[in-house]
């Protein structure tokens, strides 16, 4: 199986800086990132990932969930690892093609093949805001955009053949000038013309990554991501996503082995399930609810600040009104709806990873249960979401990733030098040398 850390601050839950087991101040810290992938380095994960967003939102007093951009602090993170994978967030409906093409290609460089970007289309109205609109772009349309993005972005990788730098002193050539061309794009939302001013990287392209899970996000994976994070809470749920993103991966002409399929779980551990569950009920009474309620509020798309935390919620729309996070708009929805939580028991249950499962229990518990996931065609690996750190990660790959490796579930060794390699993927070769003008 392969095995993601999903890292964000000093822990997945919401109230994870305020519990004794963290130090808040590590929040800011870049040494803490580091150690926290030199840990998950030391368990052979296949990769770490950040998370992203482009504004501080509304609940700034409680916590903010995400701190740095994360190509800068995987760069730092890269100087100090030597295998795992660095898997970067970034936004198609708030960057410029060639900006991110140069940071993913400088990234993959100097991570000597090692980056993976996950592609977002952005689906908050702060973040909207800060770019110069009033409301969020049309669902429909923050994929059309995404798509030419992506065509624009792939385009610019290729502007470099794989032999293009020369390097010769002697003759005084850096690089092959007919082997750098121009992509002269002109599409619907970009005019680019090339090329990057990055040289190829070392896997050819970063590992291709997508979290969505409404229709056109499950499509758009199905045609184009390499692994994708995804949020279901139970084995029923799991198995029919990963059945439905088998089929579209078929009929989008791809083999299936092209990509990795990996729920999220936020693992609670400790050496008996009580212990375990008592450690969940700790963050939960740590959470404030106002803060809670913002988070809700994001995830619904519907102002909840003033609502009763004892009563149900409100009447929610059908998933087609909603042009936010659809796939999770719908995750929560049912959630509430087909367990009749009140607020309070809801934010609870979200508190942890806000809608990816969570797990209470003992290391050799989880690991049965990642075992039965796997083998039950619901996964081909996990996005591990630790609600504390460092410690979650520690007992981690301390406890649980040795019962996988002698189950025969997860590798001992690196056998790979590229993050692609990891994930049982050839690098990129170009595809379109010689198809394009020669660069001036």
């Amino acid at each position: 199986m392969h095995l993601n850390a999903f890292l964000m601050g000093v822990g997945h839950h919401e109230a994870a800086w305020r519990h004794p087991s963290t130090d808040e101040r590590r929040i800011l810290d870049v040494r803490h990132y580091q150690e926290l992938a030199q840990i998950a380095e030391r368990g052979r994960l296949d990769s770490i990932f950040f998370a992203d967003n482009v504004a501080v939102g509304p609940r700034v007093k409680r916590n903010v969930t995400a701190v740095f951009e994360p190509v800068t602090l995987l760069s730092a993170i890269a100087v100090a690892t030597e295998h795992i994978g660095l898997i970067a967030t970034a936004s198609t409906s708030y960057n410029e093609p060639f900006n991110l093409a140069r940071e993913f290609a400088s990234l993959d460089h100097l991570s000597r093949g090692r980056a993976g970007w996950n592609i977002v289309t952005s689906g908050t109205e702060d973040e909207a805001r800060n770019f110069g609109h009033e409301t969020i772009p049309e669902h429909a349309r923050r994929y059309e955009r995404a798509q030419e993005f992506l065509d624009v972005v792939t385009a610019l990788w290729d502007s470099w053949d794989d032999d293009a730098v020369v390097l010769d002193p002697g003759a005084g050539v850096f690089a092959d000038p007919t082997r750098v061309r121009a992509i002269d794009h002109v599409g619907e939302r970009f005019r680019v013309r090339g090329p990057l001013n990055t040289p190829r990287g070392p896997q050819g392209r970063p590992l291709l990554v997508q979290a969505g899970s409404s229709e056109a996000g499950k499509d758009f994976a199905a045609r184009h991501a390499e692994a994708i994070f995804t949020a279901q809470r139970s084995l029923a749920d799991g198995q029919d996503f990963y059945s439905d993103l088998r089929e579209r991966v078929r009929a989008s002409g791809r083999a299936e082995g092209d990509v990795a399929i990996l729920p999220g779980v936020v693992p609670y551990l400790a050496s008996t399930e009580a212990e375990a569950v008592a450690l969940e009920r700790e963050f939960t009474d740590l959470i404030s609810p106002d803060y809670a309620l913002g988070q809700l509020s994001r995830m619904l798309g519907m102002d909840l600040s003033g609502q009763e935390l004892d009563a149900p919620l409100p009447p929610l729309p059908e998933e087609a009104a909603i042009e936010g996070a659809k796939s999770r708009f719908t995750l929560v929805k049912r959630l509430a709806e087909t367990e009749r939580l009140t607020v309070r028991e809801l934010i609870g249950r979200l508190g942890g990873g806000r809608g990816h499962r969570s797990f209470a229990g003992t290391p050799e518990q989880l690991a049965d249960d990642l075992e039965l996931w796997f083998t039950h065609g619901a996964a081909d690996g996990f996005n591990i979401m630790p609600p504390h750190l460092p410690g979650g990660l520690q007992i981690f790959v301390d406890e649980v990733v040795p019962l996988l490796q002698r189950r025969g579930l997860f590798r001992t060794e690196y056998g790979a030098e590229t993050l692609r390699g990891h994930y049982g993927l050839p690098p990129v070769h170009n595809t379109r040398a010689g198809s394009l003008s020669t660069a001036r």
